[in-house]
């Protein structure tokens, strides 16, 4: 999963203090492995360094002073791009899939596109697959099998969640 362009997913819909961004990318992409505070400090000045977050101003608050980071054009473009493009078909696909859905649902922007999208780019890697099987030799079928079983799961992960994007939706706007 690519942390950078999650954060700066996150800074779209508002800008935040760097803990917010933890608390918020831990929530919901980090469940398993929560995101250490270095990491996200340093992905913010790489972020800031290349123009596509902006620090605010200092603000004194009850502990230690702290910035609140917005995205800039070129972190939203960068974001856009992210989102529009389909994962590479992969036996942990769906971390990378599921912050897409989310982060595109948190934005306001269309979930079913992406997934339409995602589901497409599967499909066309099914019809590869099933064509190296009846063409290879035995361990090419043996590997294609293996791509294909868990393509038919991603497939079918995209349809519940297809299915569940309305109550999906509600949940992570609260």
């Amino acid at each position: 999963m690519s942390v950078p362009l999650t954060l700066l997913g996150l800074l779209e819909r508002e800008p935040c203090h760097g803990y917010d961004l933890k608390r918020d990318y831990d929530t919901y992409f980090g469940r398993r492995k929560p995101l250490p505070f270095g990491q996200v400090y340093a992905t913010l000045a790489r972020l800031v360094r290349d123009g596509k977050a902006a620090p605010g101003e200092v603000e004194a608050g009850d502990g230690p002073d702290r910035k609140r980071y917005a995205i800039t054009s070129a972190g939203k473009s960068d974001v856009e791009a992210w989102l529009a493009e389909p994962a590479e078909a992969e036996p942990h696909l769906q971390t990378v899939v599921f912050a897409k859905v989310v982060l595109a649902l948190m934005l306001g922007h269309s979930a079913q596109r992406y997934l339409d999208t995602q589901r497409n780019s599967h499909l066309q890697r099914r019809r590869e697959l099933t064509e190296l099987k009846r063409t290879g030799s035995l361990v090419d079928a043996l590997l294609a099998d293996h791509g294909l079983f868990h393509l038919e799961a991603d497939l079918r992960w995209i349809d519940i969640t297809e299915a569940r994007l309305p109550a999906l939706a509600e949940e992570v706007r609260r």
